[in-house]
């Protein structure tokens, strides 16, 4: 079980590293998939995507199939228990189950309680009980019992893949916090937004209350972080330019020419335009994966990035292209712009530094100064405590927001 973009990539695994085993991956129209799903018996590994398991389920139960291993990749997607992800994977019988995730908890410990439940059910018991025993008191009371009680039940099921630990032959990994400051119209129109942005928003917490007031809030934050990644975003005739976007291609220039191949991440996919113009601009070749890439036309492009030496960049939307792709042919890593969860940023930087990779990879974060950006990187470093604690992994995330933590972003 995986997320759809990645099905294909694990048949092509299974070929490269089990060439024996029979693969079937359920995909196509529904007659196609009904007519796969009779045939399962006649296969050794079965790949299909979540979205698909939520439709076939039923045809799946009609079957009363029981595997031998049963194994959800990305198993952040089961995170809530009460998603169809979620209900329909428990579903299906197996006698052994697995999940793999590098982020079992991204945002809260009920994630780490769903996975549990799908791999053995009722080990950390209801969620009601798991709630009240051990999340309340770890996270609202930072309770150290209740966390090493905690720790000590699941640490026999979670088997880690620490790169220190497994890949001793990896290369260095290099993570630079590259600050800019807004040119003056970037600055003006910041600033512009913020004040306006505080008065809305604290109007509209007083009439509707904090929890009626998250979408508004959203997009007064949004329109501030766009603001720093370039006002053109939103403002059709800014011709101003954007200093961020000056110094991503200074960056990207004098590493082409180093002879560096360079993933470029972003969570606006519009952004990409501006950065291509550019690129364009200096004969710099370059490929671009987003949430509308084919899943056949994934596989092509990641092959193409890192066989054909010429293609320089690789633009990709840090949502669509986060997880499941290898792209060892890159050295450099830029994010563009912070994410709210930096396990997010981690995962994505781990398409080039993963296994296969030979060089010392370079990671850059760009973070405008004086901006909600820097306050975004704060708190992903104050939200790392929790998973870190747990597991002992790299991996952190971002709690639900409190409203203090919102009102400070707006400062």
């Amino acid at each position: 079980m995986s997320p759809s973009s990645l099905t294909l990539n694990w048949q092509n695994e299974a070929n490269k590293f089990a060439s024996n085993l029979k693969t079937l991956v359920i995909r196509g129209s529904l007659q196609e998939r009904k007519s796969r799903i009779k045939d399962i018996e006649n296969y050794d590994l079965v790949i299909t995507s979540y979205d698909l398991l939520k439709r076939d389920i039923e045809l799946y139960e009609e079957k009363g199939y029981n595997f031998r291993f049963i194994i959800a990749d990305e198993a952040q997607y089961l995170k809530n228990s009460n998603t169809q992800n979620a209900k329909c994977i428990k579903k299906i019988n197996a006698d052994t189950r697995f999940a793999l995730t590098g982020t079992p908890i991204e945002n809260s410990l009920a994630e780490l309680w769903s996975i549990f439940d799908f791999i053995m059910p009722g080990y950390l018991f209801t969620y009601r009980k798991f709630k009240n025993v051990y999340e309340t008191p770890i996270v609202k009371e930072n309770d150290e019992y209740s966390m090493k009680k905690l720790k000590t039940l699941i640490e026999p099921f979670v088997l880690r893949r620490t790169k220190k630990e497994v890949l001793t032959e990896l290369p260095d990994k290099t993570v630079t916090v590259l600050n800019n400051e807004m040119n003056e119209e970037q600055k003006k129109l910041y600033l512009t937004y913020l004040s306006r942005a505080k008065e809305e928003i604290s109007e509209q917490i007083d009439l509707n209350g904090f929890e009626q007031s998250h979408i508004q809030i959203l997009a007064a934050l949004t329109r501030l972080r766009q603001i720093c990644c370039h006002p053109g975003l939103f403002i059709s005739d800014y011709k101003q330019g954007s200093s961020k976007l000056d110094q991503c291609v200074e960056i990207l220039e004098e590493a082409t020419e180093a002879g560096h191949k360079i993933l470029l991440f972003s969570g606006y996919t519009s952004m990409f335009e501006f950065i291509e113009k550019e690129l364009k601009e200096r004969n710099i070749k370059y490929l671009k994966l987003t949430g509308a890439t084919k899943v056949d036309e994934r596989i092509e492009l990641v092959d193409k990035f890192n066989e054909d030496s010429d293609v320089k960049v690789f633009l990709i939307s840090l949502k669509a292209g986060g997880t499941g792709l290898n792209l060892t042919g890159a050295d450099m890593v830029i994010h563009y712009d912070p994410w709210w969860n930096i396990s997010t940023e981690n995962q994505a930087t781990d398409r080039a530094y993963r296994i296969g990779q030979k060089n010392n990879v370079q990671v850059y974060k760009l973070i405008t100064k004086n901006s909600i950006e820097e306050k975004i990187y704060e708190l992903q470093e104050k939200k790392a405590s929790l998973a870190n604690s747990m597991l002992d992994t790299k991996t952190s995330f971002i709690n639900k927001l409190s409203k203090e933590d919102i009102m400070k972003l707006f400062e």
